[in-house]
């Protein structure tokens, strides 16, 4: 498994974020975005995860609840990656894909994108 710290990692992570187009990042709202070392036991193999409402589903209804997460999984990324190009490479598409998710575009489209 390659070696990173987590302040490395979530440096990675900051800097995916920060290469999202900046009118991108102006239409997410109510959002925030988390480092986990590990994912959930029933899955040790995901990279990320989106939890909430997706922008395209929001309606009048949608006040006053927490902002939607998005985690990105240190373990299985270094467990998958032989380098830290491969790490860099990695959290910038599984930062993509959880955004998307965030946009309301599900798997398939991101699949068909590259961001699988």
């Amino acid at each position: 498994m390659l070696e990173m710290t987590r302040e490395d990692f979530e440096e990675l992570v900051a800097e995916a974020l920060d290469r999202i187009p900046p009118e991108l990042m102006r239409l997410m709202d109510n959002v925030a975005v988390f480092v986990e070392d590990e994912p959930p036991a029933g899955d040790p193999e995901l990279l990320g995860l989106y939890e909430g409402t997706p922008l395209t589903d929001r309606g009048e209804w949608y006040a006053g609840v927490l902002p939607d997460r998005i985690t990105i999984y240190r373990g299985p990324t270094l467990r998958m990656c032989a380098s830290r190009e491969d790490v860099v490479v990695e959290t910038e598409v599984t930062v993509v894909h959880e955004i998307a998710h965030h946009f309301g575009i599900d798997d398939a489209r991101l699949h068909t994108l590259g961001y699988g």
